[in-house]
């Protein structure tokens, strides 16, 4: 009798099996690392098995949104303008966990971790949180606050070794700790050499070229005034050398102020924000990053299976992903005036740049691909289910 009903069921197209609805927090959909893994995951995830809503919390930051309803995700935004007024929000989210039958809350970067462990502490629900950086990096209040709430959760899960240490260290923690790399569609970023040089053309970048490039929000972190630095140090020597610098950020003004000191207005454009940054990574021939810390940077991973060259610093989850000379070269965050040596090697080393750029793929391709990340999530949503 079990079996027939189910097989009506099925004949009629219904599912005996509820769907885990899973709540993703996080503070903003702008074009954050975080924030960007959103769409990409939820592209691969068994929607048949899942279903998968999202609260942001600051309405101006919403670049990601339409990725994400397009992709099937139900996106909503709990208006609020600072980290206070997004706990007063803590009803708000709890009231639509119980209207949509929430299954599971995983939230992202330790605001909107406070507000779902204040839930899991009332209601009991699993909730996942995703530490995409070193404790050590957060301002003092927001390393406070996510210090004293920490063990109010189910479990964590970190992007990175560094990551996972760094919260051993910094946190006494009573709940698991997970590592699960951060991946890259590599299916969805490959290079495409006509879209590159359209950008090129479209920028006034010559065709023969080489083109050093970064994506980035504009932070302290990424220290882009020395990747500036960098670039103008090369650039002297080299007058076939053009920079891209694409994001938007606190910083940006001052970028530009540097920029023009340095003269170099008409040798690195900064296009601002930008959703679809393949047609950039794909006019770039060497991807260079400058940070003094990381987790585990997204854009790097793009950059790689776009087929740039890496040339970058080894701040935190990074030296995890590039093995000097192999998959791109690295220099120490101490020693960050270095990168010049090597842009300017590969700048001159056509068959070393193209080299790299194959390994750095081929890298992405065997540990840090998408479906990857996205199966182990899914696991870890069902065990905790």
């Amino acid at each position: 009798m079990i079996e027939e009903i189910r097989n009506l069921y099925l004949f009629k197209g219904f599912s005996v099996q509820k769907k885990i609805k899973v709540l993703h927090l996080i503070k903003s959909l702008g074009r954050g690392g975080a924030e960007m893994l959103l769409p990409e995951t939820l592209k691969l995830h068994d929607q048949d098995k899942f279903e998968f809503h999202y609260i942001y919390f600051l309405p101006w930051k919403n670049q990601m949104v339409d990725a994400l309803e397009q992709a099937g995700g139900k996106v909503s935004c709990q208006d609020a303008h600072n980290n206070i007024q997004m706990i007063g929000k803590i009803n708000q989210v709890k009231k639509y966990v119980t209207q949509h039958n929430v299954s599971l809350i995983h939230c992202h970067l330790p605001w909107a971790g406070i507000v779902g462990r204040m839930i899991h502490r009332e209601t009991g629900i699993p909730v996942v949180y995703t530490e995409h950086n070193k404790q050590e990096r957060y301002h003092f209040a927001t390393r406070w606050m996510n210090r004293v709430t920490f063990n109010w959760q189910t479990t964590v899960v970190a992007v990175s070794g560094d990551v996972a240490d760094s919260i051993k260290k910094s946190i006494r923690t009573s709940i698991p700790v997970a590592e699960i790399l951060n991946g890259v569609n590599t299916d969805f970023f490959q290079r495409n050499e006509k879209a590159g040089r359209l950008t090129r053309e479209q920028i006034g970048i010559p065709s023969d070229a080489v083109v050093v490039g970064t994506v980035a929000v504009f932070r302290f972190q990424k220290r882009l005034k020395e990747w500036l630095d960098v670039f103008h140090r090369v650039a002297q020597d080299n007058p076939n050398l053009y920079g891209i610098v694409v994001g938007d950020g606190p910083l940006k003004r001052e970028l530009l102020e540097h920029r023009s000191r340095l003269n170099l207005d008409q040798k690195v454009v900064m296009p601002g924000l930008q959703i679809d940054v393949k047609p950039w990574y794909s006019a770039m021939d060497i991807f260079m990053m400058t940070s003094v810390f990381e987790g585990l940077p997204v854009a790097l991973l793009e950059a790689m299976s776009m087929q740039c060259a890496v040339v970058t610093t080894n701040a935190g989850g990074i030296k995890q992903v590039i093995r000097n000379s192999k998959d791109g070269i690295v220099v120490d965050t101490e020693e960050w005036d270095k990168l010049s040596d090597a842009i300017q090697q590969l700048a001159v080393d056509d068959i070393m740049r193209k080299a790299l750029g194959e390994a750095a793929r081929l890298r992405v391709l065997e540990v840090f691909n998408l479906q990857r990340m996205v199966r182990e999530l899914e696991d870890l949503y069902i065990s905790l289910i």
